[in-house]
């Protein structure tokens, strides 16, 4: 089978395990019917912006040309770090992003991917979210009215807990052993007075389970920069990497690349 398209990365749909797809051009190839099988990857040479569709030579932040990185509210710098929002300065890259994605619920969350890790996201996004990250187990543990009052808290327990995945350890299933719910109730006493009110104390513990065939002793990453032509068997799928014998490759990372994949 030969597919073709721009890269989009992966998408997943919750179930057990859970369900990818491969995102080329404006179709979606599901892709763990491709587990056990030779895959090969080919970079045509071709980037393009996944906004606005231009070609270009250097993609930023997964995927953007540099004017749409400097310009689109998804690329300010309060995306990664919310409790730097700038909105009430008047100062907003975008009103209407702003009042779609930020001045929102959030979850302020807590998963465990390869140790315990705080996050935050919107709420009902949740899911794709633990998702992405890899994650075995996550509940939210607060909900804020806003994205930046969430960050604000994810940075009070950060000062506890790391707000980071280990990637390397999450794709060898090098797992932490801890109790997250007791964990949960640990932090839960540490949050500072003013965000108590929004602390949520009953959440269902939510489970994830990956498609992976076999484990990863080492990782070696592909770089289709550097390498922009390889084969390999597919022994697993999770968060946004696909997992070879040979080596992993973070697909979220080349968002925009024109690619050749045919599956043997």
């Amino acid at each position: 089978m030969q597919l073709s398209g721009v890269l989009h990365g992966l998408k997943h749909q919750y179930e057990e395990p859970l369900r990818y797809y491969l995102c080329l051009g404006d179709e979606e190839h599901a892709l763990n019917d491709y587990l056990g099988q030779q895959i090969q990857i080919s970079f045509e040479g071709n980037i393009y912006c996944v906004h606005c569709g231009r070609q270009i030579k250097k993609s930023f932040n997964t995927g953007a040309c540099f004017p749409c990185f400097k310009k689109l509210p998804e690329h300010d710098l309060c995306i990664v770090k919310p409790h730097q929002c700038h909105h009430d300065q008047g100062t907003c890259r975008d009103e209407e992003f702003a009042q779609t994605y930020c001045m929102i619920p959030h979850y302020v969350y807590l998963a465990l991917s390869s140790d315990v890790k705080v996050g935050l996201t919107r709420k009902n996004n949740q899911f794709k979210r633990w998702g992405d990250q890899g994650a075995v187990q996550a509940f939210p543990i607060a909900e804020l009215p806003t994205r930046k009052m969430a960050g604000e808290l994810e940075m009070a327990i950060a000062n506890h807990i790391p707000d980071k995945t280990n990637w390397r350890k999450m794709l060898q299933g090098n797992i932490a052993e801890v109790d997250l719910v007791q964990v949960r109730e640990e932090i839960i006493a540490l949050v500072p007075e003013e965000f108590q009110q929004y602390i949520l104390k009953e959440e269902e513990l939510i489970q994830y389970t990956y498609p992976i065939l076999e484990q990863l002793e080492k990782i070696k990453s592909y770089n289709l920069d550097k390498q922009p032509l390889f084969t390999d068997r597919l022994i697993g799928i999770k968060g946004q990497y696909l997992m070879f014998e040979q080596g992993v490759i973070n697909m979220r990372k080349y968002a925009g690349y024109q690619l050749s994949i045919k599956v043997e």
